[in-house]
């Protein structure tokens, strides 16, 4: 494995040129708004300019009928999560616009219902990838110790990004998610395009042996470092790779966090917001979090650093990495960072968390289950929460989940039936990288023609207050 994956995933300047990247062009874009709209908010205005306060949305719920609006949107989701869930993405920055300005929701009602996709196509993909055997090993094709590293980190995010997107203006949070997005779906993109290369001269070494070993009859042998590319036939029936898929233990300890969470989030929205009370139950969300982050965090560590004591240089998990607190602390920020985006978006935090497996040195198969599981606790969380609140319409919103449950299922039974004919898993990369690149071109443009509006209608475009009412 280390000839192919960590070859490509270790590219140490590349990822640290990347967080360059990423931190300058982000605070670039947030030091600006100090610097172009640092005047305090006027809820009266100038007598000229009357400022607006926009980020108090009314509700816009259109009622369900047919209409080409529907069909546009039944299209979109369907294949929005089709390929968002084979990439591991979720979806949420197509599903969002395409709610918006297709169907006509508000964008707070258009998030929730992202969110209700992305839980229904999870849910799906999560089912199928359960009843399917990893491509090249003897373990469940989730793996349940990244799944428990990223996701409280990921749930906590969420909070985060939620709250922020009560402060940041429209703009802002549009600029931050391009410069996100275009620097992930860059990185997969060339990443999918080695993995393409490698798999190419993997098929080329392969026919030459086959030809030198025709006559003879000898067993055709696959060297180590190539073998994750090649899907083997399943062994197992559905329920007992249903069966094998399944770690009770790790999805009770997901359970258990998911579970915390939601408690909180309830008695969060029962207080009133900045109150004491609030913030204190915002604040115990941290040492959930932490505790089973840093539970899940000291023993991939501890096991790491034995089996390297005693020479044994075999991966802990999926990850091609040695579990340093480095690389640790590394996936914690990562994990912040995609329920960060996932919160301001309305997504369930795929677009960091799926090609961060991949960077790490996951296949792209169990890449994309392992993030769909994490993606599911996180999407349903919300889902949940957002019920309780009263933040979507009902019958749009099991309509919409039929519609992902069924494009989830059957975008991971095709694609993964094209990945073991073609025997490209790189194909998985090319949709990640696809669906985060429609996604950045889709928030570009809606973003675009929104902040012009603002602009137009003398807006407020700085960052609001989080305690107003």
């Amino acid at each position: 494995m280390d000839g192919i994956y960590f070859g490509i995933t270790n590219g140490g300047s590349s990822s640290k040129w990347f967080i360059t990247y990423l931190l300058a062009a982000s605070s670039v874009a947030i030091a600006s708004t100090f610097f172009l709209f640092n005047q305090p908010f006027n809820p009266n205005g100038s007598d000229d300019h009357p400022s607006i306060l926009s980020s108090r949305s009314i509700r816009v719920w259109p009622d369900l009928e047919l209409n080409w609006r529907i069909v546009v949107a039944t299209v979109v989701g369907f294949l929005g999560s089709a390929f968002g869930t084979v990439g591991g993405v979720g979806g949420g920055g197509i599903f969002v616009p395409m709610l918006n300005l297709v169907v006509g929701f508000d964008t707070k009602s258009a998030a929730a219902l992202s969110k209700c996709m992305i839980m229904g196509a999870s849910m799906s993909s999560v089912w199928y990838n359960l009843r399917v055997m990893h491509p090249a090993k003897e373990v469940p094709i989730i793996d349940y110790n990244l799944a428990l590293l990223f996701q409280p980190m990921l749930m906590l995010g969420i909070t985060i990004g939620v709250e922020l997107s009560v402060v940041f203006p429209y703009w802002l949070i549009t600029v931050l998610i391009i410069i996100l997005f275009m620097g992930t779906s860059s990185r997969s993109f060339f990443r999918g395009i080695l993995m393409w290369k490698q798999e190419t001269i993997l098929k080329m070494e392969m026919k030459r042996k086959e030809a030198q070993l025709k006559a003879s009859g000898d067993e055709v042998i696959i060297d180590s470092e190539y073998e994750p590319l090649l899907p083997h036939p399943v062994e197992k029936s559905g329920l007992e790779a249903f069966f094998f898929n399944i770690r009770w233990k790790g999805v009770l300890v997901l359970m258990l966090v998911w579970c915390s969470f939601l408690l909180l989030q309830i008695l969060k929205n029962k207080s009133e917001v900045c109150s004491p009370v609030y913030w204190v139950i915002n604040v115990l969300q941290f040492p959930i979090a932490i505790s089973v982050f840093t539970w899940e965090a000291v023993k991939l560590w501890k096991e790491s650093r034995a089996r390297r004591m005693r020479g044994n240089w075999e991966c802990v998990c999926e990850a091609s990495i040695e579990w340093t607190p480095i690389q640790l602390l590394f996936c914690a920020f990562c994990g912040l960072l995609g329920g960060t985006v996932g919160g301001l978006l309305g997504s369930g935090g795929g677009f960091i968390l799926g090609p961060l497996l991949l960077e790490i040195g996951v296949i792209p198969q169990v890449a994309s289950a392992t993030a769909t599981f994490v993606m599911m606790f996180s999407s349903s969380l919300s889902v949940v929460e957002f019920y309780f609140l009263g933040r979507f319409p009902i019958p749009y919103a099991l309509y919409l989940i039929a519609v992902s449950v069924m494009a989830g299922f059957w975008g991971q039974f095709f694609v993964r039936k094209l990945v073991k004919v073609l025997k490209r898993a790189s194909l998985i990369v090319f949709i990640l990288s696809s669906v985060i690149f429609a996604s950045a071109l889709t928030m570009g443009v809606v973003g675009t023609e929104k902040s012009m509006a603002m602009i137009k209608n003398h807006e407020y475009m700085g960052f609001l207050n989080f305690c107003e009412k």
